[in-house]
Order: structure tokens, then C-alpha cells, then sequence
């Protein structure tokens, strides 16, 4: 069995991490679950980087110890990943006791094998606050591309790595001075004696471990450009000590000592760490980092280990991520520009959903750019539409129509043969998918899982359930079970990736809680009996809640607070989750194109219309009580359907509606519907909607149809009535207007009308949270849409 050891790049301790920095993080726990899953003996291991330049500058800038500063920050970063539900078998920090041991023990071995040197070097040195300045402590102009801000060792614009005093017009950031050179003496580490010994690893780890290619081309660039000897000493007070006589005043630089905590944080968690540290022969260790970190992990840290003399298990696979952007600019900690852990917990849209984003655009190749319209398109279009539908629709129809309960193993209907090919279909994608995770190619697995849930629903599309049940019902039965438990292997293989809405999967189709499942289930149909309940995955998200949080998270995080506290202090309101976010739950998008006119009830707080309401009336009105008032809905029957002549999509249908007259309406159900699936039909009309045309044909009210999914992957469900004359009134349940077809109410606007919410939920038609009825008190039901808007 395979021994997988797996790290993700430490995160600084003295800030909150944003989403750029959370993708090394999350990558290694979905590679980590996925590990798990396939039965390999796992161990994933991180924690707070601790030491060094930034933190010592951070807790002189907060009048607080790096003790302190360091254990705040731990606290703050552990509840962020909890919230992630990153899976870590330990979560630690590199100021530990076993830090500090191993550390000096790996530079005692570099010492006693030759690898050490002594240079006295000239370094700048603040007179005002009487020190020399480690690299993070200068800044100025950078050399390279003219930054005016760069730090003393790397410029954040053009990620050159820089000495303290190559930059022009350097200052101390400690007092704004400018700083005086001076000499001091440090340790440095001889990368030129240990090169051959680089080189040999390299070549034979990069080809056997398949680097990713920004991986070796970045490295292949620094030894190149010609290694040389790297200092490992800082002159500060928060470090590990260095064990050499005459050098007791000076720490190990930071990233000389920090991958060392992937070590150390393992001794932490067991005495038999070097079973999985020093057993190179069983052991294969895979490192998630970003792209700006790539030279310290295969250059810097396995120098360290080659030139020590010792056995070490050494990098296997490196999975290296390109830059997330935001917004047209850069995610910035010191900045606090973009999305931040906390932010994302804050906006009430669920971890998953997050998780899912970052991976389904994980910057692998090249950079990404978050934006908050991409981010809208890809959670409505892919995880609502594609995914969340599969599983809503399958498990709705089956529990509908067939009790929940899956056919008699065994079964053996006419057309076995689809059911073959519809299996060996998935068995290849999921064999496809299972190679690409083997090997961290962690977006393309998860973009080939989604493409399997589309081939499902192109397989439910097809075979039309909501026909065959009655004309099949035995062939339909065993239809819904494939794909019941074709929405079983999703489970499985979105697992790693959404832990928390496998979970609920799981759950839905019958396990018991806790009960995990294994990747060698995948392509075999078999074990289940019955499914639960139905429920709703996702809430979509809406424009108004997208275009509050672009707007909540412009600028920085100074910006932020500034802006929070003159609101609050002009409302004289606490401060609150965004508009459109209700118990934790965003609400659902209103489509840019009119297809879908609702929004979730959740973005009306406690079930109420908004205060400003264009008739003036009381905010706390109920929104069943102004539907009621408002809207009127009626049965209709369509008796002709034609093709619209001057419009692909259209139909225009004449319909029976209990007048002497009748009514026309125009739809756009052309590719959903054909004619002959319309004519004869029931469906729900609003009747009091104003006329108007639709290229040139004028439609007199407007049929309802629940939909989810956009473009290619759009599903639309027309409501059909059974047994209800046309003309009879659908109303809300409990409701006691029973108008006859004659006493309309008063013509209703459009926008008026897609002002007030109809959806769809686990397969019932709501308006907040009381149900549509017919005539007869029937619920109004869908039957391709179990949980989408109506419009």
C-alpha cells in the first residue's frame, strides 16, 4: 500500500489568509481526501509559520510579543480552515520545541559535512532604532521593474528576488529613516558545493514525480542563472537560536528553517515521525505550494536535507499554483485587497461553495482573476444547474413516483443493453477523472466530474421519465436507479472536493451518519435500497446579493471598516451580514434575462417585502398577503399551438381559459416542449398581466414554468394541472377569494409581477412558504424541476 505524505505552503501567522493564499491549503486536502479514499496510508501535515522578519515586525507594530501576536493569529487561522473543513491529520506551528531541535540538528549536519561558511557581509543598520534590518524591515524603489514599495527580500510586482541593498532609495520601515551600512557576520549555506548532489535528485525526481512545468522551468532558471552561497542568519530576537560559538545572538533566516516545520510539525503528532521523514523508499511526498514559492522547495529545502548526509524522504510531486487575481487587480494581504477567509465565512454562502469555485478555476497553468459575475455564473450555472439538478431531479422523481425505492438487484429489463453502454460510458470518465486526481491535476478532475453529472442529466433529458412512467414504469424505474447511482459515484468523487455537500448526498440516498464511502465503489450499481427525502442543495445566488458583496469588498479592508462604521453610525445600526443573506443562506439569482423573475425567499428578511416599496405600504407585509392581493392566477387549456414566424424560440398557444373569447399567450418553449407535448394541456396562467407584444404578436398573459440551469444546460418545467376545469382560480393555500372568471383583478405590471417570489422546493410550488393549489386544494407539483424559481 501506498505511503502518501502530504504538505501545503505554511501560512504566515501574522495575517488572515485570502482566497489566493487558501487554494495551496485546500488543493492539499482534496488531494488528501482523495488519498483516503482510494485506501493509501496518508498523512497531511501544516501549520502557522511562526518565526522570522514579519512577525517580529507585526508585533512591534501592535505593542504586543510575537508570542502573543503568533498565538492570536493561530486561533484566527484554525477557525478559518475548520470552516473550509480542511482535513488535516495535524494542524501545528513552527515554534515549537521540536522546531528548534531539528532545525539545529539539519544545520549541525550541513556544519559537520562542509557545507556551512562564514562571511562578513555589509547590512543595513537603522541608527534611530539601533539595529541592523533584516530584509522585510527595508523597503524602496526595486531595481528590476521600479516599484517604489519593494521589501529587502523579494518585490511584490515582479517577484524578483532581491538583497536589502540593491534596492534604490532604501528606508527603514520601522522609522522611516534612511538606513547606514554596516558590517555583521553570518552563516551561510553553500548551495554551489551541494549542486551536483541537487542536480542528480533532480533529475531523476522531476521525471519520475512529474513536476509541473513552472515547477522546473523556474528552477532550471535559478540554477541557470548560477547558485549561490545563501545567508541562514538574521540579526533579530524571535528565531531559533543558532547552536555555534560566536553566533548566540543570531536566529535562522526564516526560510532556511520554515520548511523544516513540515518535519518538526509531524514530530509533533508522533515519536515515529521519521518513518514517514526518513523512509524514502515508502514514502511519497507531495508539496502544494504557490508559484513565488517553487525555488525554497526545490532548491533551498532539499539542499538543506541532500547536504546533510542524511537519508531524507524527499519532494515526489510538487503541485504548484499560478497567481488568483481580484477583480482586475491582485489580492493583497498587506494591502488587504480581496476576499479574506473571514470574509467568506461572513457572507453566509456555505464553504462548499467557495471550495467549488476555487477549484473548478484553480490557476494551474496561468493566472485567474476572481471576479463576482464569474463567480454568480459558475455557482448558478454549474453547481446549481448541473450538478444540484441532477441530484434534485433524479431523487424527486424516484421518491415521487416510485416510493424512494430502488428496483430488486438483478434486474434484467429489455434494452439491457443501454444500461451496458450507459455504464461503460461512466466507468471510462470515472477512470479518466481517477488518473487526473493521482496526479494533483486537481481543476481537470473536477471539471471531468462535472462533465459526468452532465451526461447524466443528458441521459435523463433523453429518455423522458416524465412519459415513460406510465407508458414504461419498469424500464423508467431502473432508468432512475442508474442514476441514482450514477449521483452515488458523484458523491464519491466530489467528496474531496465538497465534503460537507457529499455528506448531505450520502444521507439523501440512504447512509447512515458517518457512514463513509470508498473510491472502489465507483461504476459498481449495487447497495442501495431507498432514498430519503428530497432537499435543496444550493440556493442560487442572486444579482442583488452579487452587487452588494462586489460593493462590500471594493477597496481595502481599511476601506471596509471606514465604510461599516459610517453606516452604522448614519443608521444607527449593528453591523450585519450583506443584503440578500438570511440565516445563513444567500438568495437566488433573478436572471439577467427575464426567464427566471424570483428571487429566493430568503432575501426578504422574515418573509416580508422590502420598506421601500413602490406603493408606500407597511414593510412588514406579508408577501403571501400582497400576492394574494395582486396576482391572479388561473387554469387554462391549450387548445393550438403554432410556431412563431418571426422567432426561433417562440410559440404562440390559444388558449381555453373559461371566457367566451379565450386568450393567445406567447412562450419561449421551443427546444423544451414540442407542440404535440402542449396541445391538449392544462397549464397556469397569469391572468391579469398587461398585454404586450412579442414580435409582433400581441401574448395576453403568461404561462408559469418553474426552471433551472442557463444556456445549454437550462431546464424548464411547465406547470400542467389534471382534473380542473379551465377558468378555476389557483390560489394559496387557505385562501378565500373565489372569484369567478369574469372579476379579474386589476391589470398587473410585469416588473410588478416579477417583483413577488414563486419557487419551486423539493417539487411544490410556493409562494413564501405557503403552497399553490387548483381548484380541487391539489398542491401545484413539477416534475422535471424539483427545486428552481417559477416565472
Amino acid at each position: 500500500m501506498k505511503k502518501r505524505l502530504i504538505t501545503s505552503a505554511l501560512p504566515y501567522v501574522n495575517n488572515i489568509p485570502h482566497l489566493g493564499n487558501l487554494i495551496q491549503v485546500l488543493s492539499a486536502d482534496v488531494f488528501a481526501r482523495f488519498c483516503r479514499s482510494r485506501g493509501y496510508e496518508t498523512l497531511y501535515v501544516c501549520g502557522t509559520d511562526e518565526y522570522g522578519t514579519a512577525t517580529e515586525t507585526r508585533a512591534r507594530e501592535e505593542g504586543v510579543s510575537p508570542e502573543e501576536l503568533c498565538s492570536r493569529y493561530h486561533a484566527v487561522h484554525t477557525e478559518i480552515y475548520e470552516w473550509f473543513r480542511i482535513s488535516f491529520d495535524k494542524w501545528g506551528r513552527t515554534s515549537t520545541p521540536q522546531q528548534t531541535e531539528i532545525v539545529q540538528s539539519i544545520f549541525l549536519s550541513l556544519h559537520a559535512q562542509g557545507f556551512i561558511r562564514e562571511r562578513t557581509i555589509e547590512q543595513l543598520y537603522s541608527e534611530k532604532s539601533a539595529m541592523f534590518l533584516a530584509d522585510r524591515y527595508v523597503a524602496g524603489t526595486c531595481p528590476k521593474c521600479g516599484y517604489t514599495d519593494a521589501r529587502g527580500d523579494q518585490c511584490e510586482e515582479c517577484g524578483s528576488l532581491l538583497d536589502p541593498t540593491d534596492l534604490i532609495d532604501p528606508r527603514s520601515v520601522m522609522d522611516g529613516t534612511r538606513p547606514v551600512i554596516r558590517e555583521t557576520t553570518h552563516l551561510y549555506i553553500d548551495l554551489p558545493a551541494i549542486l551536483p548532489r541537487l542536480q542528480a535528485w533532480m533529475a531523476e525526481a522531476s521525471e519520475r514525480g512529474r513536476w509541473a512545468r513552472n515547477a522546473i522551468r523556474m528552477t532550471e532558471a535559478w540554477i541557470r542563472d548560477g547558485l549561490k552561497e545563501r545567508a541562514i542568519t538574521r540579526d533579530l530576537k524571535w528565531g531559533i537560536p543558532v547552536p555555534l560559538e560566536g553566533f548566540e545572538d543570531k536566529v535562522f533566516y526564516v526560510w532556511f528553517d520554515a520548511p523544516i516545520g513540515y518535519i518538526s510539525i509531524t514530530a509533533t503528532l508522533t515519536d515515529q515521525w521519521e518513518q514517514w521523514w526518513k523512509n524514502p523508499r515508502e514514502v511519497e511526498l507531495f508539496q502544494f505550494i504557490g508559484k513565488d514559492n517553487i525555488p525554497f522547495h526545490t532548491v533551498i529545502f532539499p539542499s538543506s536535507l541532500l547536504g546533510s548526509g542524511q537519508d531524507w524522504t524527499m519532494l515526489h510531486h510538487m503541485s504548484s499554483s499560478e497567481y488568483l487575481n481580484y477583480e482586475g487587480g491582485q489580492f493583497s494581504k498587506s494591502k488587504g485587497i480581496g476576499v479574506f477567509g473571514t470574509d467568506a465565512r461572513e457572507t453566509g454562502i456555505p464553504a462548499d461553495v467557495w471550495r467549488f469555485y476555487l477549484f473548478y478555476n484553480r490557476p494551474e497553468t496561468s493566472d485567474y482573476t476572481f471576479t463576482w459575475d464569474d463567480f454568480q455564473e459558475k455557482v448558478n450555472g454549474e453547481l446549481i444547474g448541473n450538478l444540484a439538478n441532477l441530484v434534485n431531479r433524479t431523487t424527486t422523481f424516484l421518491t415521487r413516483f416510485f416510493d424512494g425505492a430502488l428496483p430488486p438487484e438483478g434486474a434484467a429489463p429489455a434494452g439491457a443493453h443501454h444500461r451496458q453502454a450507459f455504464w461503460n460510458e461512466v466507468r471510462q470518465r470515472e477512470a479518466e477523472i481517477t488518473e487526473k486526481m493521482e496526479w494533483a491535476g486537481l481543476r481537470d478532475g473536477l471539471r471531468r466530474i462535472f462533465a459526468l453529472s452532465s451526461y447524466g442529466n443528458r441521459v435523463f433529458q433523453a429518455a423522458e421519465p416524465w412519459k415513460t412512467r406510465t407508458t414504461d414504469p419498469e424500464g423508467t424505474h431502473l432508468l432512475l436507479a442508474d442514476l441514482v447511482y450514477l449521483v452515488r459515484d458523484l458523491a464519491i468523487l466530489i467528496e474531496p472536493y465538497l465534503p460537507a455537500t457529499a455528506e448531505r448526498i450520502r444521507l439523501l440516498l440512504g447512509a447512515a451518519p458517518g457512514e463513509s464511502w470508498s473510491w472502489d465503489m465507483l461504476g459498481e450499481p449495487r447497495g442501495l435500497s431507498r432514498i430519503a427525502l428530497p432537499e435543496i442543495l444550493f440556493e442560487q445566488l442572486s444579482d442583488e446579493l452579487i452587487q452588494e458583496l462586489r460593493d462590500r469588498f471594493s477597496g481595502s479592508q481599511a476601506d471596509r471598516a471606514r465604510r461599516a462604521l459610517e453606516a452604522d453610525a448614519a443608521s444607527g445600526a449593528k453591523p450585519g451580514s450583506p443584503k440578500g443573506v438570511r440565516d445563513g443562506k444567500p438568495g437566488a439569482k433573478s436572471d439577467k434575462n427575464r426567464k427566471d423573475h424570483t428571487v429566493s425567499e430568503n432575501t426578504v428578511s422574515e418573509n416580508t417585502v422590502n420598506e421601500n416599496r413602490p406603493d408606500g405600504n407597511a414593510a412588514n407585509e406579508k408577501i403571501e398577503d400582497r400576492f394574494a392581493e395582486k396576482v391572479e392566477l388561473r387554469a387554462a387549456k391549450i387548445i393550438e399551438v403554432e410556431q412563431h414566424p418571426e422567432a426561433d424560440k417562440l410559440y404562440i398557444e390559444r388558449l381555453d381559459d373559461g371566457t367566451p373569447e379565450g386568450r393567445t399567450i406567447v412562450s419561449g418553449l421551443r427546444g423544451h416542449y414540442t407542440p404535440e407535448e402542449l396541445l391538449g394541456k392544462t397549464i397556469v396562467v397569469v391572468a391579469n398581466l398587461k398585454p404586450a407584444k412579442l414580435r409582433g404578436v400581441k401574448s395576453e398573459g403568461m404561462l408559469l414554468a418553474a426552471s433551472s440551469g442557463e444556456g445549454d444546460q437550462e431546464i424548464v418545467d411547465v406547470l400542467f394541472l389534471e382534473g380542473v376545469e379551465p377558468g378555476s382560480r389557483v390560489l394559496l393555500q387557505g385562501q378565500e377569494r373565489q372569484a369567478s372568471p369574469e372579476e379579474s383583478l386589476k391589470r398587473l405590471k410585469a416588473d410588478d409581477f416579477f417583483a413577488l417570489p414563486i419557487r419551486a422546493s423539493g417539487g411544490t410550488v410556493f409562494v413564501g412558504e405557503t403552497p399553490l393549489v387548483d381548484a380541487g386544494g391539489n398542491p401545484l407539483k413539477t416534475l422535471r424541476v424539483s427545486d428552481g424559481a417559477v416565472g
